[in-house]
């Protein structure tokens, strides 16, 4: 056994302030030191390191010790913000919005952040109850705070959670101003967290932050709202009559998304009862993620069941949003890239930009964004994955990722917000409807005005991590010759830069016949994604269903092809 190690986490037990946490290292330092392989190898991975700042902040398993999420963590965490911001302010306190969500462990987790901001000079205003991470990014902008800290895991599984930070006010301005942190100030950040010598040593106070009343919500559940005009006629009735399914997924959104919606003359609205209340064990879904397969299968039921025009699922912390619909005569849930799509040109086609208008998304979502700014005479740019970078696009009108996130009111919440996205597609869907037509028929206006844009996503997940890196080295060093029956005509190792981007981990392959791969690790979950994109022009005939089935047919080899290369 390794004594070095053990000696650590001895020292780690002595300074946890929890006591779940203290039983728990205890009881698997006595096993590792009677012998048992498994606790010592437990015993490393929670001590190879403090968490660290990743695509979404910190985020990891709950339990004990330094690699996990845990009150000790998140103190030293809360710790060094609170001293980044006392050096980016000098004397001058900061404010510093909290919120928190629904997963096991946030609420205290926000208190802790709350006490150690109060006894560090801050000015804490805790959000007043468990809220959707679309009202922390509001908050933080609205109140003019110079950091946010949400406490949420998001999507990941019910073991899970994390702590997303957000910079403003006087700390950032611009049009990073109210966005999740980017480097430096991660590093910087990360570097004073790493400075913090013990739990112990970070004065906590017992009072003094404030806990905010409900006019908080009430001003972004009235600004959410309004990201649609005011309706009257045929498309207010069109809006009234409209039949919504919703899921919150056992997460923290259902009231906020329905009190939205009402606000924006929508009535007929239907939460799935089995996943309407936040229950931290996602009991339904073997991952709260509207994304993994059989995710939202409650709601198309009751969509079946009830006639509904439209379903929208959030993710546990309501950040993001999926769309199903009946395409074909069934109930199918929409691609990320197909819905950024139609609320680009939604928004795109609404006239009226400030001039320098943009829209964004990230570099591995779809290329058609560029082609409807393109048409629209609107500025376009794409950034490495996560909205952190996004969101701080200058000029930026409107931005989406792949992975379900959207931004539709940049000025309202600079993230992806499931919330606001929600209302402007039911809307859609309701000024649709008035006009005798779905968003099947919306999804072929795009092809005819761009082409087909075919988007697919293939996922290994890994249980040891260190397979993540081994697959990322294997394909950087030897990328396959060909995909989807098609020479690979252009190799770029993301890492050195691409397109103008700063470095990333990444592999971009194109092929001859135009296809388009990204492989990248993920930066939330224990998965190497690739991101598979096929254009297919339409043919002379304008035929819609003939060009869908030829690139169909191509992103199938495509698919096959990556499998293969992924191991899979």
């Amino acid at each position: 056994m390794d004594s070095a190690l053990l000696e650590t986490a001895r020292a780690w037990l002595a300074d946890d302030p929890d006591a779940v946490t203290r039983e728990e290292l205890a009881a698997i330092i006595e096993r590792a030191e009677s012998g048992d392989d498994s606790a010592q190898v437990d015993l490393a991975d929670r001590f190879q390191g403090l968490l660290q700042f990743g695509t979404a902040g910190l985020r990891g398993e709950i339990g004990a010790g330094p690699h996990r999420m845990n009150r000790a963590v998140v103190i030293r965490a809360a710790a060094g913000l609170a001293a980044f911001l006392t050096e980016s302010l000098g004397e001058s306190p900061a404010r510093v919005a909290i919120g928190y969500d629904a997963r096991h462990g946030s609420e205290q987790f926000a208190r802790d952040t709350a006490a150690v901001m109060t006894a560090a000079g801050h000015e804490a205003l805790l959000l007043p109850r468990r809220l959707p991470t679309p009202v922390l990014a509001y908050a933080t902008r609205a109140l003019d705070a110079d950091a946010g800290v949400m406490v949420t895991a998001s999507h990941n599984p019910p073991r899970d959670n994390g702590y997303k930070v957000y910079l403003g006010g006087r700390v950032v301005t611009g049009a990073g101003q109210g966005a999740q942190i980017v480097p430096p100030y991660d590093a910087q950040i990360a570097a004073r967290i790493a400075a913090v010598e013990s739990v112990e040593s970070v004065p906590r106070a017992a009072e003094g932050w404030t806990v905010l009343g409900e006019d908080v919500v009430d001003a972004y559940v009235a600004a959410a709202a309004a990201v649609v005009p005011a309706a009257s006629g045929a498309l207010a009735e069109a809006r009234r009559t409209l039949k919504v399914v919703l899921t919150p997924l056992h997460g923290v959104g259902a009231e906020t998304v329905e009190r939205a919606l009402r606000g924006a003359g929508f009535e007929d609205l239907t939460t799935v009862p089995q996943q309407a209340e936040p229950d931290p064990d996602f009991p339904t879904v073997s991952f709260p993620n509207p994304e993994e397969k059989g995710a939202i299968d409650l709601s198309l039921s009751l969509a079946e069941e009830l006639g509904a025009d439209v379903v929208i699922a959030n993710d546990p912390d309501t950040d993001r949003a999926a769309v199903a619909t009946i395409i074909d005569g069934r109930w199918t849930m929409l691609h990320g890239d197909v819905v950024g799509s139609l609320l680009g040109e939604r928004v795109a086609s609404r006239g009226g930009h400030p001039e320098g208008a943009v829209l964004a998304n990230s570099v591995v979502s779809s290329q058609q964004l560029g082609a409807i700014a393109k048409e629209h005479g609107l500025g376009y740019r794409h950034t490495l994955t996560g909205f952190k970078w996004i969101s701080r696009e200058e000029g930026l009108v409107y931005g989406y990722e792949e992975a379900l996130g959207y931004c539709v009111a940049p000025d309202l919440v600079r993230d992806k917000d499931g919330i606001s996205a929600a209302v402007m597609l039911a809307d859609y869907v309701a000024e649709l409807k008035a006009s005798g037509r779905t968003l099947a028929d919306a999804i072929d206006d795009l092809a005819r005005s761009y082409g087909v844009y075919l988007t697919r996503q293939v996922s290994a997940r890994f249980a040891d991590l260190s397979l993540i890196g081994e697959t990322m080295d294997r394909l950087l060093s030897a990328p396959p010759a060909s995909l989807g029956g098609s020479d690979v005509v252009a190799t770029d190792d993301m890492g050195e830069g691409f397109q103008g981007l700063p470095p990333t981990t990444g592999l971009h392959l194109a092929t001859a016949s135009g296809a388009r791969v990204i492989i990248r690790p993920s930066g939330t979950e224990p998965k190497v994604k690739a991101y598979l994109e096929v254009i297919e022009p339409l043919g002379d005939d304008g035929d819609v269903a003939a060009a869908r089935a030829r690139a169909t047919e191509a992103m199938d080899a495509l698919d096959s092809d990556v499998h293969a290369a992924l191991g899979l």
